[in-house]
Parts: structure tokens; sequence; C-alpha cells
């Protein structure tokens, strides 16, 4: 149980509504902040603006999943307010006080170097990353079906990284059919490639490996889907970039070659919100447990 825990819970869409819910169900003192526009009531949580909450008692705060921006504004789609965490906000609270955030950022890390507080990015985590590979792979599945007019099966697919999120992608549209092939750059991937039961080819070799694909999915969260390599594909080719933004694929050429290219980061939080939240609050509750034993430990 969590009882006592005084947790600053900032922004976000519906993935945070399933953290508040077992926060709440392990008897965490909550403040909802940019949440004034939702219409779920929440007992044993408050809703409140940012210069109302008493941050000298918050031992968390709990970002969503891409954080803050550069500037340190919190999103949030149950709110107009503009919330933006600052240094002094941070300041406020007790030394032991953990942020946690899916991704960071430079801002976010100057923050929490500034202020010597700690941040967890949950998305680094290898057990968040693999449950959050199934709705992933859903939403490409998803994806694929309304931009293409052929079949999965049967269709020539590559498959750019073999992460937590491009092994996943990789089997799926195998099981499915498709004619996979797998971009790595590391002999062991090449090898767990070939293991799987699709083709494997080394990354720098990718022009020559996209001539007659069907789709391209880059899970590879810097530019490697260029100008020269959209130049080989044919026109049909459809790009689904799952990088986390600005994404890995040359988008302009892409338009202007008239290839169909789609940033799709975050597909969890939009093809399956709750299944999504749920992966987040599981792993949160944990973590928020065992911080709390930590220091009554000491």
């Amino acid at each position: 149980m969590l009882t006592g825990l005084h947790i600053a819970v900032i922004g976000g869409d519906a993935r945070q509504l399933e953290v508040i819910r077992k926060l709440i169900e392990l008897d965490a003192k909550l403040s909802l902040i940019g949440f004034d526009q939702l219409d779920h009531g929440f007992t044993g949580a408050s809703k409140e603006q940012l210069n109302e909450v008493d941050f000298t008692t918050v031992s968390a705060i709990i970002l969503p999943v891409p954080g803050t921006n550069m500037e340190g504004q919190v999103d949030t789609i149950f709110s107009n307010e503009k919330i933006v965490l600052t240094e002094e906000i941070v300041k406020n609270t007790p030394e032991h006080c953990t942020i946690y955030s899916g991704i960071t950022n430079p801002y976010l890390n100057q923050l929490v170097a500034s202020t010597n507080r700690k941040l967890v990015q949950l998305f680094e985590r290898d057990d968040v990353a693999i449950y959050n590979a199934i709705p992933t792979v859903e939403g490409t599945i998803m994806m694929v079906i309304q931009h293409t007019d052929i079949t999965i099966h049967n269709s020539k697919v590559a498959v750019l990284g073999l992460g937590r999120v491009g092994m996943s992608v990789a089997r799926t549209f195998s099981a499915l059919g498709a004619k996979v092939r797998v971009g790595a750059r590391k002999s062991e991937h090449i090898a767990r490639i070939f293991e799987m039961g699709v083709t494997p080819f080394y990354l720098n070799e990718l022009s020559s490996n996209v001539s007659d694909v069907d789709v391209c999915i880059n899970t590879i969260p810097h530019q490697i889907v260029t100008s020269d390599v959209i130049s080989k594909m044919p026109a049909h080719t459809l790009i689904i970039d799952l990088a986390s933004k600005p994404g890995g694929t040359d988008f302009r050429y892409a338009e202007k070659r008239g290839i169909k290219a789609l940033l799709a980061p975050g597909l969890p939080g939009i093809v399956a919100p709750k299944t999504a939240g749920q992966i987040v609050a599981k792993v949160l509750a944990q973590l928020l447990k065992e911080e709390m034993e930590g220091r009554k430990g000491n």
C-alpha cells in the first residue's frame, strides 16, 4: 500500500487515468493537476491548480509519457491550463522526491540536475517497453491495413532495427504471412533474425534492400530512411516510422516522391490507452512501493 504518500500527477492523456485508478486503489494521496475538464470524479484524489499544490509534501511527481517539451510545458488533454514544470516547483519538493516520466529531454535532464532530484524514465525499462510492444504492433497492423490496398499476407515488409519493438513487429508480420526482412547493425542481431526465420540484412546495405518493399517499418530513432533510401523504393511503398519524434525518415523527400510516410510514435496510447495505462500503472506502483519501503528502511 502507498498510504500517506503524496503524489502529484501532472497532465497527460487517457493512459494517466489508469495510473490514477491504481494509485487510489493503493491508498496514495493524489493531487491531480491539469484534469479540471475531466468529467470522471476520482474519490480520494483532488483536482488542483498548479499553484494550489503544497509541493513541500510531494514525494513523487508523475508526468505524462512524453514528459515535458523543451520549455518545460506539460501536455494535457483534460485542461486548457498552461502547465509548466519549473525549477522553483521542483526545489520546493522534499529531497527524496522522484520524478517519473516516460522519456526525457535536455530540459528535464537539466531540471533534475539543477535540483538534485531523481528522474525515472519508465520507457527505458525493458519490462515497460516489451509490454508496450504489444499494442504498438497491433496499431502498426491497423495502419498497414488502412493505408494499403494489398493484404499483409504475401506482402514484402522491411523492418529496421531489432530492438524490443522491432523484434515483435518482425515476428508478428511474419506470422501473418508477410515476407519479412529485418535490417540490423550488430552481427548477433543478424544471427537472431536468421534464427527467427526471417531474412536478415545489414543496415549499411539498406538502399539495396528496399527496391521491392511494400511496407517499410522503422524503429530506429535517428535518420536512417534517407532520401537515398527512399529514392530506391517503389512508388507504392508505405513507410511507417515508429521511432520517437522526429523519427528516422526524411519525410520531406518522401512527400516529394509521392511516397506515403507516417510518423506514428506513441501508438499504445492511441490504439489501446486503457491497456497502455495499465502497463505503466503496474510498473509505477511497484517502483513507488520499493521507494517508500526503502525510505522506511533507512
